[in-house]
């Protein structure tokens, strides 16, 4: 599982041995099942996680226990709950695995000072944050601009792996639309495509 995070960071960044060592030993290795909890609502999320193997998703439940899937992680994306992790406050948000996973996770105070003492890690973290802003600007343009078959589109040029990996009614939530609307949209596509 570690050669997986190894080969990550090393093509980002340049590291020397003795600073993955590092990076190595504040890791923890957590394997999911399928359906399985790496956070549930209410407890505070306090770790730097990176899917080595699997995926995940992060989700809210609302009021009428209705699901809205906020992100999916695959192999060699993070995920988490950052407010949560920022804040220390309970997490408003629930990870589950979709398949069997391996997540790697890092302490935030431990992932803090790595950070400080690897300063092209830090740099690594930082480019990362500012992809992940401007993809949820992107998201957010595309919930309130776009159509339904727009918005499955862009789902499909973005994220092709998670089409068939991710249950229909996943990824109807992610788009904010029902599953009836992403069947519906599905079956016109594969008409037209004929």
């Amino acid at each position: 599982m570690l050669d997986v995070f190894h080969t990550y960071i090393r093509s980002r960044i340049t590291i020397s041995d003795e600073e993955l060592k590092s990076i190595d030993a504040a890791c923890t290795l957590k394997k999911l099942r399928k359906k399985q909890y790496l956070l549930q609502e209410g407890d505070v999320w306090q770790y730097n996680a990176f899917v080595a193997k699997g995926c995940v998703r992060t989700y809210r439940v609302d009021e009428r226990g209705g699901e809205h899937v906020i992100q999916f992680s695959v192999e060699n994306w993070w995920t988490g709950d950052r407010e949560s992790l920022l804040t220390g406050k309970p997490s408003r948000c629930n990870i589950d695995a979709i398949e069997d996973s391996e997540i790697i996770l890092i302490k935030k105070h431990d992932f803090d000072m790595l950070c400080k003492t690897i300063p092209a890690l830090n740099e690594m973290v930082n480019m990362i944050l500012q992809r992940s802003f401007n993809t949820a600007q992107n998201r957010i343009h595309a919930s309130i601009s776009l159509s339904a078959e727009e918005k499955y589109r862009d789902f499909i040029e973005k994220y092709p792996g998670l089409v068939n990996r991710v249950p229909q009614g996943m990824i109807a939530s992610y788009l904010g639309i029902s599953p009836e609307t992403l069947s519906r949209v599905r079956n016109q596509m594969s008409r037209n495509d004929r």
